[in-house]
């Protein structure tokens, strides 16, 4: 299924030339992002060796490694953001470094000493809204960060149905990535590599949490949180978390491309499984985006059309007919999934 996955053109269109200001149209080659203070800014809370280091040794090598990576795949002409949307389909010199290059970017520009929380902003009226105070945000981010096994981030980030949630994500991971179990658009990461505190804070990450939590740029987060809650990558994100439509969509891969080629042995072998699963993608909640009378209709449709074919099978009818009726079948399919990207 990792060759299979689906998006609208038009909307990537949009999507990866609006979202997220730091981040916006980053292509092969990618290039070390300006830092956006000097090394002291940050002192007393990052120690400006802690801050060339991080930033001009590991940084700087999860973009080299990321070029170097990428040269000569397909996987160059992906805009940062589809490397994370499709990190399962990466190798995990790819996918690391894309991650380290995404996370990093984010964490530089979510650090200020001098951009308080401000809880009349939209983050901090959803923060109050969300968590009670901005306190108990932090004593979570404290605790995702904190238990966190080895190296890895803690998120504050924007679920598909535009609520804030905090998680944290092992290595180089974020919650857009397709391998994550909590999906959504991050507006803060806090890095808890030990490369991120230990010359300051030695092995006491928690100290280095309690005190990075209080040098957070709210100005930069809410902005992060504004263009996340209007970006299209939640609906596609929203769209690939939807384990119905995933569900049929594998089994309608691995019949309908081999009848294209003439092999209409997986159909006539899975018709009654086909069928099965669309029942179950009628059966199931849809998502809030998706749970429009026009996607209802193609559902009914997808099922109809699933009936029928499978009785064509049962029947024993010929090579063309089934192809012809699968293949309508996979239009209508289509008009719920959108366009594939391969």
């Amino acid at each position: 299924m990792k060759n299979m996955k689906c998006y609208t053109i038009l909307v990537l269109s949009i999507l990866f030339t609006g979202f997220n200001s730091v981040l916006t149209a980053q292509n092969y080659p990618f290039k070390l992002p300006e830092l956006p203070y000097g090394y002291d800014a940050l002192e007393p809370a990052v120690d400006a060796r802690t801050m060339e280091i991080h930033y001009s040794k590991h940084h700087a090598a999860y973009v080299n490694n990321l070029n170097v990576a990428l040269k000569g795949t397909r996987q160059a002409d992906y805009s940062l953001e589809e490397l994370m949307l499709y990190a399962g389909e990466l190798n995990d010199v790819i996918r690391n470094n894309a991650g380290g290059h995404y996370n990093h970017s984010m964490f530089w520009n979510v650090l200020s000493l001098n951009s308080p929380f401000n809880g009349q902003s939209e983050i901090g009226k959803a923060v109050n809204e969300t968590f009670g105070s901005l306190d108990s945000l932090k004593r979570l981010l404290s605790k995702a960060g904190a238990t966190r096994f080895g190296s890895g981030w803690a998120w504050l980030y924007v679920t598909t149905d535009k609520k804030l949630a905090v998680c944290s994500s092992p290595n180089q991971d974020n919650p857009i990535m397709d391998v994550s179990p909590e999906r959504g658009i991050p507006v803060l990461g806090i890095d808890v590599w030990e490369h991120a505190y230990y010359l300051k804070y030695q092995n006491k990450r928690g100290d280095y949490l309690a005190t990075i939590l209080n040098t957070i740029n709210w100005e930069t987060v809410n902005r992060n949180y504004m263009e996340a809650l209007a970006s299209p990558l939640l609906k596609i994100i929203e769209k690939e978390s939807w384990t119905a439509l995933n569900i049929f969509h594998e089994v309608m891969a691995e019949t309908f491309h081999p009848s294209e080629e003439g092999n209409l042995k997986p159909i006539r072998e899975r018709s009654g499984e086909l069928l099965a699963k669309a029942r179950l993608l009628q059966s199931g909640t849809i998502p809030p985006s998706f749970d429009t009378p026009e996607i209802k209709k193609s559902i009914d449709d997808l099922v109809k059309g699933a009936i029928a074919l499978n009785q064509m099978v049962v029947k024993k009818a010929d090579d063309k007919t089934i192809s012809k009726k699968l293949g309508d079948l996979h239009d209508t399919f289509h008009t719920i999934q959108g366009l594939c990207r391969h």
